[in-house]
């Protein structure tokens, strides 16, 4: 069963034009992305899908990875995967759609979530989530509310199944228990092949345009969204959406050290 890290990176953005080849102490966002892509032994091959000669051409030049130009008639990042995905001389079973704005996410999770989706052959869609402290999760709910940054919050069923996606926190905290089901969503996607193609054909949901989260399109549908819980094992996570996320990465690889050392 083989199986692919495809990381999605266009040069234009509203919020940061060129975010993909920002420099980050030191190494551009997709140069530590692909790195910790490339830690994955449970994976087989990564990919950079772009539609930016710079994009590619800074790919070429200084990462071991292979690159991809793909449509800019791609609404979104989901499609611009599975458009890379059908132009590999093999094509994938399991494809890992790691976003190209994530330059801490640990490489022990993308093993975590390729190796799950190995192992159960039944799961067509499964997602990380990292369990949270309620403090944290209080701290995060009121950062999204003033939009200065948050994150999206995931509930589940018994059998972890996502029931709902949100960037506002859920669920709401009236009773406190000795451990609160509170889940922070990392935006890490594995998929069997034939279930993105699906997706991707699927028309989007109201709730997804309210939200603004792709991952909704999928529960709208009625799909099964499986989600893994992760431990960062004491890890912080940052996601570079504008200019002052990198000051922001910076300062915790400062604090934290790299996460791989290349």
């Amino acid at each position: 069963m083989r199986a692919a890290i495809i990381i999605p990176s266009r040069f234009e953005s509203s919020r940061f034009p060129g975010k993909p080849l920002a420099s980050i102490a030191g190494r551009s966002l997709i140069q530590r992305v692909s790195s910790l892509a490339r830690a994955c032994s449970s994976c087989d091959e990564v990919v950079v899908a772009t539609d930016d000669e710079r994009i590619r051409n800074h790919v070429e030049q200084t990462l071991d990875v292979k690159v991809v130009m793909t449509s800019k008639e791609c609404a979104n990042g989901s499609e611009r995967v599975l458009e890379a995905a059908k132009l590999l001389d093999v094509l994938p079973d399991i494809i890992i759609n790691l976003q190209g704005d994530s330059p801490l996410t640990p490489p022990w999770i993308l093993d975590e979530l390729c190796r799950y989706l190995k192992e159960n052959s039944n799961v067509q869609i499964a997602t990380p989530a990292v369990r949270i402290s309620e403090s944290t999760f209080h701290k995060l709910g009121e950062a999204s509310r003033t939009g200065s940054a948050g994150g999206t919050f995931v509930v589940r069923d018994f059998r972890g199944r996502a029931l709902y996606f949100s960037k506002s926190p859920i669920p709401f905290v009236r009773n406190r228990k000795q451990v609160l089901p509170l889940f922070k969503h990392l935006g890490v996607y594995g998929y069997r092949r034939e279930m993105l193609e699906h997706y991707v054909g699927l028309s989007p949901g109201e709730l997804e345009e309210i939200e603004g989260l792709e991952q909704l399109r999928l529960l709208e549908h009625g799909i099964d969204v499986q989600v893994v819980e992760v431990d960062f094992r004491g890890k912080e996570v940052w996601s570079v959406d504008g200019p002052d996320d990198v000051l922001a990465v910076e300062d915790i690889i400062k604090r934290q050290g790299e996460l791989i050392v290349s």
